[in-house]
């Protein structure tokens, strides 16, 4: 099996074949676990409904192999191949289709969490998550030409984009700053043009 490391790890676990005593088995590996809501209304594209089935996120204090999954986790629940993530928070967000509003929506109280699972940790996006939507305000900045924070946050919120407006109100300083800096530059433009034309 190829040599694959990582700290979070998904698996699928289908009703039929997962022990009765999954719960004991799963308390017994001490590791920190999260198992969506029954999937029992999951169609293919075909419409065709899908085997219910659980959607599983473990996750170690320090990177693992694959192998050590699949063979300490994995195979006791009789579940999937683990799945190595880059990041908890989407597959975290997949277990209710909190962002595939076109999929039937789970209820969130239906999850169950084992060995202090922590929540915060999964919600929480990362640094590469973060950059990201910092390079898509500064995108969305200069395409709609906003030259105030306010004006910002207002379009953010009035848009329901939930994501850029948590980003910056956390950035309130970076993104004043950028938001300064284009200001000066349009009016530092606007002088050197009438400056051009009064020579002229």
């Amino acid at each position: 099996m190829k040599r694959i490391t990582g700290r979070s790890w998904a698996f699928v676990i289908y009703p039929e074949s997962m022990p009765e005593n999954y719960e004991e088995i799963i308390t017994d590996t001490g590791l920190p676990l999260a198992m969506s809501p029954l999937h029992d209304k999951d169609v293919n594209p075909t419409g065709e409904p899908k085997k219910p089935h659980y959607h599983c996120i473990v996750y170690y204090e320090n990177a693992t192999t694959l192998k050590n999954v699949k063979e300490n986790v994995c195979d006791k629940l009789n579940a999937t191949i683990p799945i190595k993530l880059e990041s908890m928070r989407g597959m975290y967000r997949y277990h209710i289709h909190l962002d595939n509003p076109e999929k039937y929506q789970y209820d969130d109280r239906d999850r169950k969490f084992f060995n202090g699972f922590d929540i915060d940790m999964a919600s929480k996006l990362t640094r590469t998550e973060i950059n990201k939507i910092i390079k898509e305000i500064h995108t969305f900045i200069n395409d709609n030409n906003i030259l105030e924070y306010i004006d910002l946050l207002d379009v953010l919120k009035d848009n329901d984009l939930t994501n850029l407006y948590d980003v910056a109100i956390a950035n309130t300083l970076l993104f004043k700053s950028m938001l300064d800096s284009k200001r000066n530059k349009l009016a530092h433009e606007k002088a050197k043009e009438k400056k051009r034309k009064e020579v002229d």
